[in-house]
Parts: C-alpha cells; structure tokens; sequence
C-alpha cells in the first residue's frame, strides 16, 4: 500500500515519531511505497533514503509546503533533480521568509499533489501535466458529489500520516500548543491535525477505494515514475569539492610545490627523517584524493593571514608536517612525534580532520570570505532538542499551571505522591516529547564546501547572521559524504590581537616579540617559571584551578610538559588512574620503574603511561605488532568515533592474539587494554594539545611581559574561567590601579593608560548601549566634558539614566562630591526621558542652587559599586569590620606544612563533588589580600571519603 505524504518529528512541533520509527510502523502495516514528506523540512530525506530499504519499503521524498498550519501542496521528488527542485523552491521561501503562494511553481523533475479541500476552496480546475489532487479516505465521501470526480487522471491517494495513535495526537495537539503559545484549551483546531491521519491499514483502503480504481492506478505509476538515490557509507564517495584549481593534476602540482618552497621556513636544514616524512605524506595526500581538501584549508589561513587575524590549526591535522610546512598549523610533528597515521590511513574514505579556531570578532569575516570565494557552501546545520526541565516548563504553561507549579516541576522537587492529576500529566507527556527536535540551529563550526549544489542533499534556512545553512546534521551527512570543514571562534586569540594593539597605545615604544615565533617563548625561564607556580590566570586553557594545581604539581617548566599536562587533565586518563600515576613517576625517577620494560620504551617521554590518543596507536603497534592502519582503527573506535560494525571487536581479538604469542602474561594485557579503554571519547590527541600549547605560551609571554594590557584585553573578551572582580583582583596584584568608570577616562570596554585602568561604561547595569555610543561620539567630536551643566547640554539624557553616572562617580573629575552633584542633576533635569532630540543652538543659562553639606564615606561608596558594577572597587579585605587575626599569605603556606593554620580568603570558585558515603567535599580556590591565590578541600565532617 501506499502513503504520500507522512510526517515524523522534523515536522517540527508537528509531528510525533522519529525517521526509524515511521519506517517500523509502515513494515507493521505492511506498506511498501512510503513517500517522506515533512513539513516545509528535508532534514529526515537522507535518513528515510538511508533506512527505508532495510525495512522492504521503496522510499519516496518530497516536502508538505505549508504556511504555518495551512496546506498549499505535497511536492514529491521523481529523482534526483526534483529533490534538488524542490529543496531550491523551499530554501528561497525560507531565506526570504515569504509564504507560500496557493500555486506551485514549475518543477518539472516533480509531482505536486493539492489535498482535495483546497481545490474545492480555491476552485481550481487548470492542471499541469505533473500535477494532481489528493483524496483521502476521509475526503472521498466529498468526492463522490463533486464535479472533480470528473477528473479521473488527475485523482491520487493522498492519505497523510502523522500519528500512530491517540497518545501521539495528543502530543501533538500539546506541540502546537507550544508553538502557538497558547493554552492547550484554546488551540484552535485550524492549528492542528486531524486524529484521522494515521496510516490505516491496507485492506481499509483497499475496500474504501474499491470503487474508484482509477485513483489507485494513477497512485501507482505515479510512484513507479519515482526514484531518488544517495549512496552512503563507503558507497557514499566524498562530495566535498573535488578540483580546487583548474584540474586534479593542477592541483597536485600546487600542494608539491606549495610544500618544498615553504620547507626552508620551517626546516632550514631538513634531515633525512623529515624528507622521508613530506615525500610520504604527499603520496598518501595525492592518492587518497585529498589535495583540495589541504588547498583549501591552505587558502582560507592564507586570507586570515592576509588580514593579520590570529588563527590555531589543531585538531589531528596537526600531526601532518605537510599541513606544518604550507602554515596550516603552527605545531612540529617531528619535535613531538605525532604519526601521520593519526591523521590520515588507508581504511580512511573521508576526509581528515582540521580545526581552524579565529578569534569570536574575525569568524564572521573569514565565514563570509569562503562564501564569497566557493560556490556550493553552507553552513552545517544541529537541532536543538527538547530538554526535560524545559519542556517540563513549557507543558506546563499550556496546562495554565500558577508559576511556583511550574518551578517545581521544572526543578524536579517535588514527591510524586503529592502531585495532583494534570501535574502528572506533565510529566508523562514531559518524558514523550523529550528528545523530540525543537527548532534547527547553526552547528558550532561546520562548513559544508561541496562539488555540487547543497540543494542536491538538503534545503536551506538562514539564521540572523545571514549565511545559508543546511537542514541536516553533521551525522547523516558524514553518511552521505558530505564532510563539514571546522572554523570555529574563541576568545583566547581576541586577548592576544587586543593585547598587542593596547600595548601599541599604552607602551608605543616596546618592542614586541612576534606572536608566531613561539620557540622564543618555548625557552623563555620567565614563562617556563610561570607554568611551575600555576601563574596562569587569564591565560587560555591553563587558568583553571584544576589546571594550574596540576602545573604545580608536575612542576611543568617546557612545553612538552604542558602538551602532557594539557591532555592529563582529561577525564579518560585522570579515571584510568595514569593521572596521578604520571604525576608520581614524573615527580619521583624511582617510581618509573614501575613501568612495563616494553610500555617504557614504548613511550619514554610519558614514563610508559598512555597519556595521548596516539599512545593508544604505539601501543597497538609496538605492543601488540597490529600494523598502523588497524592501531588507528582501534584509536578511533576508542575515541567515540565510527567505526565499522564489529571492527573493534575483531581488532580486540588480533590484539589479544598477538600479545599471548609475544608471551605477554593475561593479567598484563588485560591491564593495557583497560588502559586503552578508559581512553574512550575523553584523550586528546597529541596535535591537539600541542596547538593548544601554541596559543597557552603566546599568552603566557604576553602576560609575562605586559601582564596590565593582557588583564585589561581578558576583562574586554568576555573574561574566561573566572568573574570579573578576580580578574580586577589579579591587576591590582600586577600593579594596576583600577578606577571605576569615568565620563572622560571610559570607554565603551575597559580602557587602560599608563597603569590607570578604567572600567567601561558597559559595566554599568541599566546603562543604555544607545547612550553610551551617544556619550562617545559626542567626546570625540567635541573634546571632553568640562562640567556636569557641559555635559546636560551636549547629551541627551533622562534623569534616571544621569543618576547611574552620578552614582557611580563618573563625574567625579568636577571634584565636588556625587551626592551633591545628584541634587544638582535633579534640579536642572524634569524626572523622564528629555522630549527633544534636536541639538540646541543657544545653550540656556544654568542656574546654582545652594546645598547643604553632604557625608559620604567608602562604605557607601562601596554599596553603590555593588549595586551597578556587582562588586566593589575597594576589594573585600578594604571592607571588613574587624581586622585579621591572621597575617598569613598564600606564599606562606610552603613553610607551614604539616600544621594548623588560619588563613584569610576571598572565594573565587568552588565545586562540589560527592563522596562514596553520599555526603559532599568541595574544591575552592581563593585569593589572599595581596592577591595570592590559593586552594582548600573543606570535607564533610565526620564522613569517610576514602576511595
């Protein structure tokens, strides 16, 4: 039997069943010709063409066009140029957020089918030879005196299937509750489905249609004239642009060349081994077919590099020396004995991996240049899905449930027992529709650069930023062969390019280091001493106490230590227990000798403990003789890749096999392939700590040696690890005076001259963006504000916007005190927002008032910080009402081991883990009051937390 127009849950707050689960429900039908047609969305197409064969049903694909809840038309595709048509139509209705008209374009390559009801409404009696009208079983009874009986070529089965059964009509009705957001009780139904659309059995349709077998006849050679195929797995291919010149051989020729002319830049004398390693790679570069996929990663660095945007490459592309060589990445596969293999191996058919990160301000730049410069590009779309306490949440709110009925179910407090009736019913549809797609959204990275049209594989939506972005996620499409590139952004290298440029204005005679020469900074003492001491704050990556406790206790001084350091965080090694086992062999050389004889010489620099996700490959093939290409297999199987259905267990199998002939005792290899296993979805790879080492020594360097401009550029990027007043604290710590925001000094961000630090005027709560872009165009224009009666008549401001000002002090350059200047500012200023816009040609005359002396002291000054900024300027250890009792400092603790001490603190961040008794410990960090910092395990009293 025959369907034509089924819905699954990426009808989104439409439908009410996964792409698998439509296909379990037509094989329990016993249906065979199944045609996917969501709702103004293709994201499940691929999939249904992927699964529906395994499942005996020959798949069609097509989309319902809908405006809102209105029907218009069912496209459905003949073969592949009408998939690709009716992805065309769709993507230009949602790009341009137009309804649907009545009538379908032409899309010669399709069939459209208008539901019966509409043709009736609309009147309609002109068909094209592609079109059709829909009947279903419940609109047959209207048929039958109707004139489009007449009209037996046109008459198809269109049969709409959206649920299962009542429960999932009732999850939808909730859905489009939610959608509409409204109660459930005043839904129109005009918003809804009908209970009538499920797939009712065969024989039902057989015996209501026994009198009309034209409409079933037409139904069929409608469906045998249909046919759309996408290989996928290996037979997939690799759809990413295959020419990135004029021709393959073109191409090849770049690479090489590309490749020996930059070889002196990174090895002026290049030995043997390095020679070896580039002629190998290129050979396995050009054979696999993955020439353009290094050009183009070469080309979109090549513009970032031509606009001075910061950039790392990492991810396993960093163990290539041929991405090394042409500037890819910044990270030597030679100095750190990264295999190639990791990266690329002959049981690979996609494409490796490289993850270019540029700062959060130049992403959107180096976006627009790729889809500028290459034709068939998107973005690599995600759904965002229902989660429990949100869907919880908006349940509840269609049921009309008060707020604090809401909160409680929402925050999950709550005995069942004393739940009432529809409190439960909340949560029984709650637990149904989590999981369900809820809106599609812009996946953290991905670009899609294809060698045909992305409308082929999907349509596309555009988000606010305004680039195209594909309807299917990276996991069907990596099945289609289509492979996302990853340029994503972050905030470590904004501290960098912000640093660089305040230490131009601040310091314009110091001399700065080349950030890309980072061999200087690799053997700086400074910096090295820096890592030893945890000294680390603001630095990307290595500021958390967790990291910089671990800095301190390795002692790390070199950035091999700190590659190390940076994947021993992790928390596959850190459960596996070759954490604290490194750190003990690393600390204590007798201790090494508790490795294996065969692991140590396998990984000497690691002390035999498997740190890396390549160490699981050396394992595998020095340990276990199973050749590179099954020990990368086994590495990706154990990292949370795919891998091909029961490869990991037949290479677990070899593995055991080759280690008993070796003589190895069970208990030895069951012990390394436990190790290997906790490895599982958490290690690094090598490269990729390595680059992350890169970007951690330019800000160490940067910190080292202009430690206020670094600070100041952390505090503009958004902070990282810690809340704004640590960071203040660590300025004062290095220096710097910090002053709150000034109507002369601030700027929008934080500004800093000499070692004077004045926060932005962002920082102040309730102060308007408007204003303050008011407030600078008029200073730069007009020079700085003289008085606060200057300042009346150049800004337009409310009273109430003034008082934010005044409040914080940021006038206090007139000398005279806030609270007198508030009295003033009431007087002159009618309470509410100003009526004119206009600027004023003659400046009225300001009158004086005569005003009482006001007190003031550094408390009150104090409440007000806390109240706009959320904290005080003055700093906690200012502010006490009695004096320490104790003078001890972070830097003492060294000399106190082993004894009591009372030691004052300001918490920076804490966090709770629980015991094996049920009770909890907690990890905080806290700074001293010379802005020391220092770390606390308070325990649970009277509870066993052994382990």
């Amino acid at each position: 039997m025959m369907y034509l127009n089924c819905h699954t849950w990426y009808s989104l707050r439409y439908g009410t069943f996964s792409v698998e689960d439509l296909c379990r429900l037509a094989q329990s039908k016993g249906a065979i010709n199944l045609a996917l047609t969501d709702i103004n969305n293709t994201s499940g197409c691929l999939e249904f063409l992927k699964l529906a064969p395994g499942y005996g049903i020959h798949p069609l694909v097509g989309i319902d066009f809908r405006n809102g809840a209105r029907q218009q038309y069912v496209g459905i595709a003949r073969n592949n140029n009408g998939f690709r048509q009716l992805n065309e139509h769709l993507s230009r209705h949602l790009h341009l957020k137009k309804d649907f008209p009545g009538a379908a374009p032409a899309l010669p390559d399709c069939y459209v089918i208008y539901p019966f009801e509409k043709v009736v409404a609309d009147k309609k009696t002109a068909f094209a030879a592609n079109e059709f009208i829909g009947v279903s079983v419940e609109s047959l009874r209207k048929l039958k005196f109707s004139p489009y009986l007449e009209f037996r070529n046109k008459l198809v089965l269109l049969q709409t299937v959206t649920f299962r059964d009542k429960k999932d009509y009732n999850a939808h009705r909730l859905l489009r509750a939610i959608d509409n957001n409204t109660l459930l009780s005043q839904l129109p139904t005009s918003e809804q489905g009908k209970l009538s659309q499920q797939m009712v059995l065969p024989e039902v349709i057989r015996r209501e249609f026994e009198d009309y077998p034209h409409i079933i006849s037409n139904t069929k050679q409608l469906i045998e004239n249909c046919s759309v195929g996408f290989g996928f797995g290996k037979k997939a291919g690799n759809k990413n642009l295959q020419v990135f010149g004029k021709s393959r051989e073109e191409d090849d020729r770049k690479l090489l060349a590309l490749c020996y002319r930059h070889l002196p830049r990174r090895y002026p004398r290049p030995s043997e081994e390095v020679l070896a390693r580039v002629k190998k790679e290129l050979e396995a570069i050009v054979r696999l077919g993955f020439v353009p996929f290094f050009l183009i990663n070469w080309d979109i660095v090549r513009y970032a590099k031509s606009k001075n945007y910061p950039f790392i490459g990492r991810g396993s592309g960093a163990n290539s020396i041929v991405a090394y060589i042409i500037g890819i990445t910044n990270v030597d596969p030679i100095e750190l004995d990264l295999y190639f293999e990791r990266f690329i191996n002959a049981y690979r058919s996609s494409p490796p991996d490289f993850d270019i990160d540029f700062s959060w301000k130049h992403r959107d730049d180096v976006t627009d240049y790729i889809f500028k410069k290459y034709a068939n590009t998107a973005l690599m779309g995600t759904y965002v899905t229902f989660r429990r306490k949100a869907v919880a949440r908006e349940l509840g709110k269609v049921f009309g449930l008060p707020k604090e009925n809401i909160d409680k179910l929402s925050a999950g407090f709550f005995r069942y027992e004393a739940l009432d009736e529809l409190e439960r019913l909340v949560l029984r549809y709650s637990s149904l529709i989590e999981g369900f797609p809820n809106y599609l959204s812009v996946h953290s990275g991905g670009i899609l650069i294809l060698d045909e049209p992305i409308c082929n594989y999907a349509a596309t939506f555009l988000p606010p930023k305004g680039f195209a972005t594909v309807q299917i996620d990276m996991n069907i499409s990596e099945e289609a062969g289509i492979h996302k590139f990853d340029i994503l952004g972050q905030r470590g290298l904004s501290k960098i390019t912000d640093t660089i440029e305040l230490i131009k204005q601040n310091q314009p005679s110091a001399q700065i280091e080349d950030i890309e020469n980072v061999s200087v900074f690799k053997n700086d003492p400074n910096i090295n001493n820096m890592l030893q001491t945890g000294d680390c704050m603001g630095v990307f990556y290595i500021e958390s106490p967790a990291m910089r406790g671990l800095l301190t206790k390795l002692q790390t001084d070199s950035y091999i230590g700190l590659v190390a350091a940076s994947s021993i965080i992790r928390p596959g090694i850190a459960n596996g227990g070759m954490k604290e086992e490194y750190i003990k062999r690393h600390r204590i050389p007798e201790k090494r000798k508790d490795a294996h004889p065969v692991m140590y010489e396998i990984m000497p620099e690691t002390y035999g403990v498997m740190v890396y996700q390549e160490d699981v490959m050396k394992v595998a093939h020095n340990f276990a003789d199973l050749d590179f290409d099954d020990a990368d297999v086994l590495r990706r199987g154990m990292s949370g890749k795919k891998t091909s259905k029961g490869q990991i267990g037949k290479i677990e199998r070899k593995f055991r096999e080759n280690c008993r002939k070796k003589g190895y005792s069970e208990a030895l290899v069951e012990q390394v392939w436990e190790q290997i296993a906790s490895f599982a979805g958490y290690a690094f790879p090598k490269g990729h700590s390595a680059s992350y080492a890169v970007e951690s020594y330019q800000s160490l360097y940067l910190k080292c040696y202009f430690p206020l401009e670094f600070m100041v550029a952390a505090l503009n990027n958004g902070g990282g690890f810690y809340d704004v007043e640590t960071y203040l604290q660590e300025i004062r710590k290095c220096g710097g005076k910090v002053h709150a925001p000034d109507i002369n000094k601030s700027d929008h961000p934080t500004v800093i001259f000499g070692r004077d630090i004045y926060l932005g005027l962002g920082y102040i709560k309730e102060l308007e963006t408007k204003l303050i872009g008011q407030i600078l165009e008029n200073r730069q224009f007009f020079g700085a504000f003289k008085s606060l009666d200057d300042f009346i008549d150049r800004v337009d401001i409310s009273i109430e916007q003034l008082g934010l000002l005044l409040k914080i002090g940021a006038f206090r350059f007139t000398g005279l005190d806030k609270h007198h200047l508030l009295w003033k500012a009431y007087f002159k200023l009618r309470k509410g927002k100003s009526l004119s816009k206009q600027a004023v040609l003659f400046r009225p005359r300001h009158r004086d008032f005569e005003l009482p002396e006001f007190t003031t002291n550094r408390l009150i000054e104090a409440y007000d910080q806390m109240e706009l900024l959320g904290f005080s300027l003055p700093g906690h250890f200012e502010l006490l009402k009695h004096p320490m009792q104790s003078n001890l400092t972070a830097q003492d603790l060294r000399k106190h081991i082993g004894k009591p001490v009372e030691i004052y603190g300001n918490l920076i961040t804490a966090k709770r883990t629980p015991t094996v008794n049920g009770k909890y410990m907690y990890f905080g960090t806290f700074y001293d009051k010379e802005g020391g910092v220092f770390d606390t395990v308070p325990l649970p009293r009277e509870a066993d937390i052994s382990t």
